[in-house]
């Protein structure tokens, strides 16, 4: 009881602690465990992503490609494939239901290239029937997946296949995506975003015990996994997060390695980049839904503190809506005296988060730097990414939230064609 009065009495202060506190927090342990990796892993493996590295052998690699209305882009994709120094290697193109030329490129490419295959599929069944359809039609127990629109660094393969060679429970790994599309400010802070956020948390993350996801536009993986896992999930959102848990449900390793670069196109709109986060938010908010029954089973331990980071960082963001919503409240209402916000105008604390925020860039942008040179440059547009970025992820996780409650389940996903940015 008594504790029930002292969180009322102090309710805004625990509101706003929560608040600053948390991604505070974080933000140092996910630069520990960045900076630990590099050292322990990442600098000792090798001096440059250009060198390829030591493999016993070249198992047969099948690199799978889904298309959907992929026709402005496929032809740069599959001409890049084409320049991997791994020798031996196939690609299988899956014409997914496209409704533009990208079935008649892909055919007229398939003449030109003996190791390209392609699959038609007569309507669109979505990214996940596409990898299963491709994993199916491949000899080989090993897959590269790559979305159509990137262009995969020559060596990537190679970087891929040293941890699948030598990992025997090693079921996937997952590369290092870069941004091409850099000539709006949103570009711009997307670059700092992938190594701040998704390259400096994946290193963490690995140092930590899981990995919540690998990314889709570039992951490899070995089929036997697959198999024990039942493949991609044909109704999940975001079938990279789906496979990455259930691969890691059934014990097998999911890995990073940032020497396998890949090139992508992001968005460089608001619309774009809104719907792109909605559709993370709402994969990862179907995750944590599907998955709450593990902390029934011991055996799944090493799966809790990665549901519980993403579950408290739903959390955040519906405490971050609270705390506006009592603000915009007492505008209009007297409000009680410790349910009263003055104002949301950071003040210390959100000069310390901003700090912190601008040093995790700087970490980031540092270790990232032996795979881009002039990367330095973007840190000057890292000051923005509080401003929007945080603000758009927040708002979408509050809004994914429910509607994936809500999503009926069995529900195919299917293909959307997203926003490309500008292309250089």
């Amino acid at each position: 009881m008594n504790i029930l009065l002292n969180i009322s009495t102090h309710f805004a202060d625990i509101l706003f602690g929560f608040a600053f506190y948390y991604p505070l927090f974080m933000s140092y342990v996910w630069m520990t465990g960045a900076i630990y990796y590099y050292h322990h892993w990442e600098k000792k493996l090798s001096g440059s992503y250009k060198e390829v590295p030591p493999l016993g052998s070249f198992p047969g690699v099948s690199v799978l490609v889904p298309c959907h209305n992929e026709a402005e882009n496929i032809p740069e994709t599959i001409r890049n494939l084409m320049a991997l120094k791994y020798p031996n290697f196939e690609i299988i193109a899956i014409n997914d239901g496209s409704t533009d030329d990208t079935g008649k490129i892909l055919d007229e490419l398939s003449a030109q290239h003996e190791k390209l295959r392609v699959i038609h599929m007569a309507t669109n069944q979505g990214k996940a029937m596409g990898l299963r359809m491709g994993a199916m039609a491949s000899p080989h127990e090993y897959l590269l997946c790559l979305d159509a629109d990137a262009i995969l660094d020559p060596n990537a393969a190679s970087w891929i296949m040293f941890h699948l060679i030598n990992g025997p429970r090693v079921g996937a790994v997952t590369g290092n995506p870069r941004i091409r599309t850099r000539s709006t400010l949103l570009g711009k802070i997307q670059v700092g975003e992938l190594s701040a956020i998704i390259g400096l948390i994946k290193r963490a993350q690995r140092i930590y015990g899981r990995i919540f996801t690998v990314s889709g536009v570039v992951a490899g993986f070995r089929k036997a996994a697959l198999l024990e896992a039942g493949y991609w999930s044909l109704d999940a959102l975001t079938e990279d997060i789906d496979i990455s848990w259930k691969l890691q449900l059934k014990h097998w390793d999911v890995r990073y390695e940032p020497n396998a670069l890949c090139w992508i196109l992001a968005p460089e709109t608001l619309g774009g980049l809104w719907r792109q986060r909605l559709r993370w938010a709402r994969g990862g908010s179907d995750v944590m839904i599907r998955n709450f029954r593990i902390f029934s089973l011991w055996k799944l331990r090493r799966m809790w503190p990665v549901y519980i980071e993403y579950f408290t960082s739903v959390l955040w963001s519906y405490t971050i809506l609270l705390v506006f919503i009592l603000w915009l409240t007492g505008k209009f209402v007297t409000m009680p005296l410790n349910w009263y916000i003055k104002t949301i105008i950071p003040g210390w604390n959100g000069v310390i988060l901003g700090i912190t925020c601008l040093f995790q860039f700087l970490v980031s942008l540092s270790l990232d730097s032996r795979y881009e040179k002039g990367i330095g440059k973007y840190y000057y547009w890292m000051i923005w990414y509080p401003m929007i970025y945080w603000f758009i992820n927040t708002i979408t996780t509050v809004v994914a939230l429910p509607m994936a409650i809500i999503r009926r389940r069995g529900e195919r996903a299917v293909w959307k064609s997203p926003d490309r940015g500008l292309r250089p």
